[in-house]
């Protein structure tokens, strides 16, 4: 059984998990906005369109659970590497993280200053007043989208490290996050130990 902590060689199961399950939900509200923006109004864009509210509030839910797991383990989990390339990381997932936390939470005052009220899966979060409070809906409507691209531009900046760091630096980093036992970062490819 893997481990649910983190450790100086690799993540656990629980950032794992948050993770990968978090990059399945923002390819999803992604390729809905692509698809939104290239196709228009048809039905396969309003079934992703008619998800994108509760899969945002979802991923800032998990955003938030993620930020207190990597805080908790912060002692635990594997270091960025030294100079220039480990700031520019540090920096990376300190705009991933703030964007994950801003996107959907700008939406979120948006919706709740629309008046219209929100209740996921039945349970409501918030009722529906008659009442729209423009002062809260203007950052959303000013910064969500372009926000929302930004973010899309730093997942595409961390997958494009990983594959630099994976393909042409040789440590194989990508493992942290994918294997859950032996080395995370064995001998680079064509040098076996």
């Amino acid at each position: 059984m893997p481990a649910l902590s983190d450790t100086a060689i690799r993540y656990g199961a629980v950032s794992r998990a948050l993770h990968w399950g978090m990059a399945l939900l923002f390819a999803w509200q992604f390729l809905g906005m692509i698809l939104r923006a290239t196709l228009g109004r048809t039905p396969v864009v309003g079934f992703f369109v008619g998800t994108h509210v509760t899969v945002g509030v979802l991923l800032l839910t998990l955003g938030l659970l993620r930020l207190v797991w990597a805080l908790a383990n912060r002692a635990h989990r594997p270091p960025y590497e030294a100079g220039l390339l480990g700031r520019a990381a540090r920096l990376g997932h300190a705009g991933l993280y703030g964007l994950m936390l801003v996107v959907p939470t700008l939406a979120l005052l948006r919706l709740y200053g629309s008046g219209r009220g929100y209740a996921p899966f039945g349970i409501e979060i918030f009722a529906p007043s008659e009442t729209r409070i423009e002062w809260l809906m203007a950052p959303a409507n000013a910064l969500h989208g372009p926000l929302a691209w930004t973010l899309l531009a730093f997942i595409a900046g961390h997958v494009f490290m990983v594959a630099v760091h994976q393909l042409f630096l040789g440590d194989r980093i990508l493992y942290r996050m994918t294997r859950t036992t032996g080395p995370a970062d064995p001998a680079p490819a064509g040098r076996e130990p």
